[in-house]
């Protein structure tokens, strides 16, 4: 798909990390971008840069994204690409033995179900409701293409550490759902591609210690360092503009393959 001003499209989570750096790329190859976020003051911002528009949506609720999907569209029109970044985390043991009393508790299956809601369903939840908009669309050049949907899972989906069941349970899931996806959606002209990121310097990295950043730099094979939000999007407009890129899902991670802790 040719990126130019003529087309329109969604990044949620595009407020800041990965999502920041892919609607900031789209955004420079002239493409109308519509950031979904929860951080309304900072997607805001984000979107003036970008001369896109912010839409403060919940992925885990259908009315929200609606609205998002119906303001993005009345501003920009019909999207032909949506990004999903947005998501979360948590690090909770499945069983865990309290050192001092002895008592045995298990991960609490709210905790378990609002990461499942967030990562999995939301990006589902997302990814249908714009391809469902994607099919209005009259189809582009000889291929017949109506557009493209990016989904990010992460390494954890095939190898999560302690404490990420729920982490790792949410993203292999979206990992589970590409191929399938992309053969829902091969008649219409819709392609499906998920990108795995290892440990990239996001804003959930800004704080921590300069020795931890130095110890997670030093677990990756080459090169060692943390990724770079922009070589997340790198591998976003590459999914996009080349056609042939289809029901993959590609890790993005210097070649690390995570230890249990």
């Amino acid at each position: 798909m040719e990126l130019n001003s003529s087309v329109a499209a969604v990044v949620t989570g595009g407020a800041s990390g990965l999502g920041r750096a892919t609607a900031t790329a789209l955004a420079q190859r002239g493409v109308k971008v519509a950031i979904f976020d929860l951080n309304e003051t900072v997607g805001a911002a984000v979107a003036e840069e970008l001369g896109g528009i912010y839409c403060n949506v919940d992925v885990t609720s259908h009315e929200s994204v609606d609205a998002g999907f119906a303001r993005a569209r009345d501003a920009h029109g019909q999207e032909r690409i949506i990004v999903n970044c947005a998501g979360t985390g948590n690090a909770i043991k499945t069983v865990s033995r309290d050192r001092k009393t002895g008592e045995i508790s298990h991960f609490p299956i709210e905790q378990f179900n609002r990461i499942i809601q967030i990562n999995l369903i939301g990006t589902f939840r997302c990814a249908a409701k714009s391809a469902a908009g994607m099919l209005t669309l009259d189809p582009l050049g000889s291929e017949g293409e109506r557009g493209v949907v990016i989904n990010t899972a992460s390494v954890a989906a095939e190898d999560g550490q302690i404490g990420q069941t729920a982490y790792a349970a949410s993203k292999a899931g979206v990992v589970g759902v590409t191929l399938p996806m992309a053969r829902d959606l091969m008649g219409e002209g819709i392609r499906v591609n998920t990108i795995l990121p290892g440990i990239f310097h996001t804003p959930l990295m800004a704080n921590a210690p300069q020795t931890v950043l130095d110890a997670l730099s030093a677990s990756v094979p080459f090169p060692k360092r943390l990724g770079n939000p922009a070589e997340f999007a790198i591998l976003a407009l590459t999914m996009i503009e080349c056609s042939y890129l289809n029901g993959e899902d590609v890790r993005l991670d210097g070649a690390i393959r995570m230890a249990p802790r």
